[in-house]
């Protein structure tokens, strides 16, 4: 019984960590954690470097990294301006400052050399090594290659510090959770660990000896945790995914080599870069607003023209750069789901506004004219392959624009599925996209069911269900729930008790789907 006892307060103090890391991370741009985890590494370097437990002391490593740092900035600013492409600053301090954690902290000139020519070539790859205006490789781990290559200088790897280990595994894992790519990195440090396992007995070395090693003494944990995981020059579903962190496991292996060429972690990744470019979506899109459309009191639809058709599943999303003055801390990207069709020639995103609202959606508002760069066409929020598999749709407010572009596209390839739409308001005001709901119900027998939560604001006129979903309301409209796929979109906390509700109820992880993207919520 006390075994029990300890076993729930462990499960519960685990859960309740998790929840207050995710609250953290809900409220953090991807770009804005990757840049505080980094800045934080380098404190804590140079805190050790004060006591000798890193082999570099604090000012060169503070200095090192303000140098290769600016010389980024810099960089990136100069071929934003040649290549009138939107200016992203955090890209550049995060650039910077990986170079400064990889490269050894410079102790004379021709240091300083190797770092300037490093934070040049990683910063000017992204706009010379790119195919329609998508960049291919890693910028940190190019510029090092072409270094090693041109000036016979490299990346030392300093980061991967028995001292450093830890710090770099927090900040790996809360990298890692934000953009839910756990499984990515969980392959690839099991293929290192497994190989590196296997030839280690072949030549005698033991088993803890080698894990030991490549945990406290390489840069496996940085390199999984932080280079690996960049969105842009990795692939953007969980299916390729797996199978590029096992090839850049393998690869990342010191013992592979071709004659006397040995793989390093760098050559690992551009590899890996290599083979993720042809297996992603490559379209980098400049687009102009069309059109803005306000849906609800407090909703935006943004439609965009295109040019060409955009090859795309309904469901998923894409990031959305607005080069805007004076961007606050949430910087000038944002990923928002697709809620367009394939079928429509223009793309349309759904748009919730808060008061007060982010410098970045201040400038949707007022800037009508600036062009956005649309691009990273990412997500497994899709409808199943099969037609013939049973769904549910568990939407909220704003959460219901994957719904649209599904659906949309049902109707007008004219596909009949067996789905059940549950879409929850809080006011019958707020309910958006109901003519294409109503269209799928009419033509194609999609059932919807409209929700309003507040009751104080129902009044007489308002004919559908009123509360929040729970398991009476999926009993009552989805008799046979355990037969289908349930997919939920909405916010954070409304999904999450959804994805509860749906778990009491019996269904498995498999029958349950959530919309994420690695933005805000």
């Amino acid at each position: 019984m006390v075994l029990l006892h300890l076993l729930k307060v462990g499960t519960n103090m685990f859960t309740k960590t998790n929840s207050a890391i995710d609250n953290f991370l809900n409220g953090i741009t991807m770009y804005r954690l990757v840049l505080f985890v980094l800045l934080i590494l380098l404190a804590i370097a140079m805190t050790l470097g004060v006591f000798g437990l890193v082999p570099f002391s604090p000012p060169a490593i503070l200095f090192s990294a303000l140098f290769v740092t600016a010389v980024s900035i810099f960089t990136n600013e100069i071929f934003s301006r040649v290549y009138n492409a939107p200016l992203n600053v955090e890209s550049a301090y995060i650039t910077g400052l990986v170079l400064a954690l990889i490269i050894s902290p410079a102790s004379n000139l021709n240091d300083y050399i190797f770092l300037f020519w490093a934070g040049v070539l990683a910063m000017s790859s992204k706009y010379i090594l790119a195919i329609k205006n998508k960049h291919i490789f890693n910028p940190a781990a190019i510029a090092v290659v072409i270094t090693s290559i041109g000036l016979g200088q490299s990346a030392s790897w300093w980061v991967g510090n028995a001292w450093m280990a830890l710090p770099v595994a927090i900040g790996g894992y809360l990298i890692t959770r934000k953009i839910r790519r756990e499984n990515m990195i969980w392959n690839f440090i099991l293929t290192v660990l497994s190989f590196s396992i296997g030839l280690g007995i072949l030549k005698g070395t033991g088993i803890t000896s080698t894990i030991s090693t490549l945990i406290l003494h390489t840069s496996l944990l940085f390199f999984a945790g932080v280079m690996l995981t960049e969105p842009l020059t990795s692939p953007t579903t969980e299916k390729w995914q797996s199978i590029f962190a096992v090839f850049t496991g393998i690869l990342f292996l010191p013992q592979i080599h071709v004659g006397s060429l040995y793989s390093t972690p760098e050559f690992a990744l551009i590899l890996g870069n290599l083979f993720a470019y042809f297996v992603s979506s490559k379209e980098k899109l400049i687009l102009y607003l069309k059109e803005k459309i306000q849906i609800s009191p407090d909703s935006y639809d943004f439609i965009f023209p295109l040019s060409k058709p955009l090859k795309y599943k309904p469901g998923q999303y894409m990031e959305w750069t607005l080069a805007h003055p004076k961007s606050d801390s949430r910087g000038n990207r944002r990923y928002f789901t697709l809620a367009s069709s394939p079928t429509e020639n223009n793309l349309r995103i759904g748009i919730k506004f808060y008061n007060p609202a982010s410098s970045y959606k201040r400038a949707m508002f007022l800037n009508e004219k600036d062009s956005y760069v649309a691009s990273q066409l990412a997500g497994d929020f899709v409808l199943p392959s099969n037609p013939n598999q049973k769904c549910a749709m568990l939407a909220g407010g704003i959460g219901v624009t994957p719904f649209r572009s599904m659906l949309k596209y049902l109707v007008d390839t004219k596909q009949k599925r067996d789905i059940v739409l549950l879409f929850a308001n809080k006011h019958p005001s707020e309910i958006i996209y109901n003519d294409v709901f109503d269209q799928a119900q009419s033509e194609l027998g999609i059932k919807t069911i409209y929700t309003v939560t507040d009751t104080n604001s129902v009044t007489g006129g308002w004919t559908g269900r009123v509360g929040r979903i729970d398991e009476q309301m999926i009993m009552q409209e989805i008799p046979d729930y355990k037969e289908r796929i349930f997919y939920l979109s909405g916010p954070r906390a409304m999904v999450e008790a959804n994805e509860n509700t749906l778990k009491k109820l019996g269904l498995n992880k498999k029958q349950i789907k959530t919309d994420f993207f690695p933005g805000f919520a």
